[in-house]
């Protein structure tokens, strides 16, 4: 990862979350299904069951089973998507693990942002932001003009139905009243490189008052925590073995170059792993982003939305600046906050 000079490293004070008045649901959700892929069909018709979506919200395409598509290609998609879906469809969940990318940008990005072949020339560079970071908006169409995208994946098929249940599971269950409490974990390395949010974490103990522990600790604790329900940490790799003991509806990511490169992750740490040890949603790059702040999730913003009672897709997609080569992975409609 290449290093981008960032100053003094000294704490930034607390970030302004909006107060929310609404979030995505599942009639709002439009579901993508590659008929190419045997997995994204399996996976497709189980979320169908699994989130009750009605025809009309599933589109059925044929794409090449690739790490990346090109201009040519990813156009087609975006045409069929936008022919399809009516204005009522404000966000997307894409059911297949390949392709994950549009040239040097991730398919999510594109899908909202459109293709930045300039970006490609260097991808340290500053890309396009999003008008929807750290907004109140849970109408993302019509109040921004897009429809932010999460990929509903894992590595097996059957990895993938769990990652549906815990998703499920999820909505709701951290507003009952006795439940134990949680932890969110702000982790420290010795990555220099890496380490670049820690002047973004909270303060310990922000929130105990809501039943969520937060903590700043060594990236070890994240094995020995019990119910963890938030992991921001930076490094290249990360040791999720034993799995850490997750809540439904957990997130998860580290800071790092490829961790949205699903295919292979250029030696690193992707996504992929922390939702094959039991997390509910996650983020990682596709292509050599730098150490850019505005191009990670926002560890204030991405816990401060969560626990408002977004979705995961929500969260995720308000906490990053720049998300043209950002990857979001998960099951999107997952809400522990929300009211059921």
């Amino acid at each position: 990862m290449e290093i981008v000079t960032l100053g003094a490293q000294k704490p930034l004070a607390c970030m302004p979350i909006p107060r929310l008045a609404g979030r995505l649901h599942a009639s709002d959700l439009g579901l993508v299904i590659n008929t190419a892929d045997p997995a994204s069909v399996a996976v497709g018709e189980y979320y169908i069951g699994a989130r009750g979506l009605k025809p009309e919200q599933v589109l059925r395409v044929s794409l090449p089973v690739k790490p990346a598509l090109d201009r040519e290609e990813f156009n087609r998609l975006k045409r069929a998507i936008d022919e399809h879906f009516t204005r009522r469809i404000q966000a997307l969940a894409l059911a297949w693990t390949m392709p994950y990318a549009v040239e040097c940008n991730s398919i999510t990005g594109a899908l909202a942002l459109g293709v930045d072949s300039e970006l490609c020339k260097q991808s340290c560079n500053r890309s396009r932001p999003s008008t929807y970071f750290n907004s109140s908006s849970f109408r993302p169409l019509n109040d921004h003009g897009f429809r932010p995208a999460m990929m509903l994946t894992a590595r097996t098929v059957e990895q993938a139905k769990a990652l549906i249940d815990r998703g499920v599971a999820a909505d709701g269950s951290l507003l009952l009243r006795g439940r134990p409490p949680v932890n969110a974990l702000f982790l420290t390395t010795d990555d220099v490189a890496r380490r670049v949010r820690t002047p973004l974490y909270p303060p310990p103990g922000l929130i105990r008052g809501v039943g969520v522990e937060v903590k700043i600790e060594p990236a070890a604790e994240l094995n020995r925590t019990p119910r963890v329900l938030l992991a921001i940490t930076g490094s290249a790799r990360v040791d999720l073995d034993p799995a850490p003991d997750w809540v439904p509806g957990a997130l998860a990511d580290h800071l790092t170059s490829t961790g949205g490169d699903l295919l292979t992750g250029q030696g690193q740490s992707t996504a992929l792993d922390w939702i094959a040890s039991g997390v509910t949603a996650s983020h990682g790059t596709v292509s050599e982003p730098c150490n850019h702040l505005q191009k990670f999730p926002h560890p204030q913003v991405l816990m401060g939305q969560y626990l408002q009672g977004s979705t995961a897709l929500e969260a995720y997609w308000k906490s990053v600046l720049w998300p043209q080569q950002s990857l979001f992975v998960g099951e999107p409609l997952a809400a522990p906050f929300a009211r059921r």
